[in-house]
């Protein structure tokens, strides 16, 4: 009698959900699956894949255009996940001194002595499944679940950098000083985050690590890449006078560093610093100033040719006590008016002033030649959530011109759009891939109102007031991957708008994405403006459910 042979039903992805028209958010049954489907995009990644972020279930996939992300989205759904190949790289060692303020809290929840969780801790081996939170941070999962245990019921407002932690499934390194929720059971000196090395991330993802007990912590040293830098005074450039409420160089942003935990950054309006970046002859990308709600005060250090865009304000320029031409066209001390987005020189020693936003929020005074600060990750972007790039600008700073030029001559000057002042922005949003955890009450509620834009709003995010959105599904979703434009949901039920420099991943229902050409509008809109949602039904849908055959 023949014997006919049943294979298993090769494993794929359960589900995909589109994330705005950008992104895609796969779904999957396991750590496992996540594993595998990264593993597969990293060495063979999808025609206009631009970046993979794994997660606990998920894994989400950002695309290079909208055309380019529904593609990824459908091949995805015909992917067969294949088990990762297992690489003899070797281990990353962390030293750990067992002292954590939470290690006789775990001992009792996972009903282990002190030395137990100890042994446990250091007896296995700990696989970097994702990164997130921080860059440096890694969800490390490992051989078993004996030291599974709950968050923190209330989180603590600063943990020490190197503090080593467990919560849920996983253990983690915290890379910096910053909040957390999880259960402190030791300390290490190892930098997990250096941006001095060529890999920054001591643990990857896909790494293997193992925790070694010490007595003490051995801090490593920072990697130097040479000869500290001597105090460098440009004899080209601009001196901040006045920084105003906060001013940070920015370009286009740093792409590709999601799996390490780093957010894009950039400027928030792109279309504002291209367009000042376009009127002097710059790259579109080179590095400008962004500065909020007016009162940037800049000197000219040498001549420059200079254009500012953005917020509506009045530009004016006072001439040097020592600045006059003898046939007396310039007096000592003169002011003059310049117009926005229009070319204009500044002379040596000149101060031009940007005044209050007579509507919008930001503006970008580009330089020709571009801000000329170093390129940390690709960029010269401030990323205020990681702390990556250069520090905001201050009072005496001398910004060095560089020469990120396109063109020999400048620009002809431009129309500028209409920003938002004290009226009601409408930003189109489509649903989100959490809609599903509200019904259509919330998403009634959510484009039917008016959400003011609170004081607690930054670059992270706008946090916004109005009345709370309420879900249809009670406990926690698992963290994923999220993006600028993505409309966050935590339990108050008040929408927090993620912006350039949001963390990677979140664990908030998101409800619905702002369409990525509006978030330039977006971030115009000003402290104590009002924002309304229209909802535009007209994201690809991609989520379809694989029924997994029974096995015969």
């Amino acid at each position: 009698m023949e014997t006919v042979m049943h294979t298993p039903t090769a494993k794929r992805v359960r589900s995909v959900r589109p994330v705005g028209t950008r992104a895609v958010l796969a779904e999957l049954d396991g750590l496992q699956d996540v594993l595998a489907l990264q593993d597969m995009l990293n060495k063979s990644p999808l025609p206009g894949q631009v970046d993979v972020l794994a997660a606990a279930e998920t894994v989400m996939v950002v695309g290079e255009s909208a055309a380019a992300t529904r593609a990824i989205g459908a091949r995805l759904m015909e992917l067969e996940l294949m088990v990762p190949e297992v690489t003899d790289s070797g281990l990353v060692i962390i030293d750990t001194v067992y002292d954590g303020d939470d290690l006789a809290d775990v001992a009792e929840l996972t009903g282990l002595s002190a030395d137990g969780v100890v042994a446990a801790h250091t007896g296995q081996i700990w696989t970097v499944a994702f990164a997130g939170f921080a860059p440096g941070f890694g969800y490390m999962v490992g051989e078993n679940e004996v030291l599974t245990v709950p968050r923190r019921s209330s989180p603590r407002t600063a943990v020490p950098a190197g503090s080593v932690a467990l919560g849920g499934q996983y253990s983690a390194v915290y890379p910096r000083r910053s909040p957390g929720g999880w259960q402190l059971i030791g300390r290490t000196g190892a930098r997990m985050w250096d941006l001095g090395r060529a890999q920054p991330a001591l643990a990857r993802p896909g790494d293997r690590v193992q925790y070694r007990a010490v007595r003490e912590v051995v801090t490593a040293g920072a990697s130097v890449a040479g000869e500290p830098e001597k105090e460098h005074h440009p004899e080209s450039g601009l001196q901040i006078l006045n920084p105003g409420a906060q001013s940070l160089i920015q370009d286009l942003g740093r792409r590709g560093y999601g799996p390490l935990g780093v957010s894009a950054a950039g400027a928030l309006d792109r279309a504002s610093l291209r367009r000042a970046n376009r009127l002097v002859g710059n790259a579109p990308s080179a590095a400008a100033i962004e500065s909020v709600n007016g009162g940037l005060t800049v000197e000219a250090v040498g001549d420059q040719v200079v254009a500012v865009t953005g917020a509506h304000v009045t530009l004016t320029i006072e001439s040097p006590s020592w600045l006059g031409s003898d046939d007396g066209a310039d007096q000592p001390g003169a002011i003059r008016t310049v117009p926005m987005a229009a070319p204009f020189a500044l002379l040596d020693g000149e101060v031009l002033t940007l005044g209050a936003p007579e509507s919008g929020f930001r503006n970008y005074v580009a330089i020709r030649g571009g801000v000329d600060v170093p390129e940390v990750l690709g960029s010269r972007s401030a990323d205020t959530m990681s702390g990556i790039g250069p520090a905001p600008l201050a009072i005496r700073q001398v910004l060095a011109v560089g020469d990120d030029t396109a063109s020999t001559a400048v620009g002809a000057p431009e129309l500028q759009p209409d920003f938002p002042g004290v009226g009601v922005t409408v930003l189109d949003v489509v649903p989100g891939p959490r809609a599903d955890w509200f019904n259509s009450e919330a998403l009634d509620s959510l484009c039917a109102q008016e959400w003011l834009v609170t004081p607690q709003s930054n670059r992270v995010g706008m946090r916004l007031d109005g009345t709370p959105l309420k879900r249809t599904r009670e406990g926690e979703l698992a963290s994923e991957g999220t993006m600028a434009g993505a409309l966050q949901i935590p339990p108050a039920g008040l929408p927090v708008l993620f912006l350039a420099d949001h963390p990677i991943t979140g664990g908030y229902p998101v409800i619905g994405v702002v369409r990525d050409e509006h978030l330039d509008l977006a971030a115009q809109v000003p402290i104590g403006g009002k924002i309304r949602f229209r909802l535009v039904p007209d994201a690809p849908s991609f989520t379809t459910t694989f029924t997994k055959t029974p096995e015969k």
